[in-house]
């Protein structure tokens, strides 16, 4: 696509005449085209095979985590993606070990950008949370 930043294609208008138009907008429009196709439906919980503790803690990630990272991807929003967080042995941004006591402090205590939910989420809300979080 780099290639075809400076060439023009001319396009007949009406009258015959002709104008011209970059073919880079063609190449974007197709490609906005093509990224809406790649739009997923959400999943039920059903569906993910969750449960009711697991169920608990998707709702609090939609509530809490969703706004700044990803569930289901590795790229995040403001922080890091989820997909596969305790599948690796140490988290992506701070290259503490990936598990639930590392990740609880950090929920409770928050990092950096990350703000603390020690005042808003509860110990059974982050055992619900992380059980959440190892399924993705």
């Amino acid at each position: 696509m780099v290639l075809l930043i400076g060439f023009r294609h001319r396009f007949p208008t009406a009258n015959g005449s002709g104008w011209n138009k970059p073919l880079l907008t063609i190449c974007l429009v197709s490609l906005l085209a093509l990224c809406a196709c790649d739009v997923e439906r959400r999943k039920s919980d059903a569906e993910l095979g969750l449960n009711p503790q697991q169920a608990s803690g998707r709702k609090l990630y939609d509530s809490h985590c969703d706004r700044c990272h990803e569930p289901y991807s590795t790229r995040g929003k403001k922080g890091p993606g989820f997909k596969g967080v305790f599948q690796n042995k140490y988290l992506p941004i701070s290259g503490l070990p990936a598990n639930d006591e590392r990740v609880t402090d950090i929920i409770r205590l928050g990092r950096k950008e990350m703000p603390a939910y020690n005042q808003t989420l509860n110990q059974q809300d982050i055992e619900d949370l992380l059980a959440y979080m190892h399924t993705l």
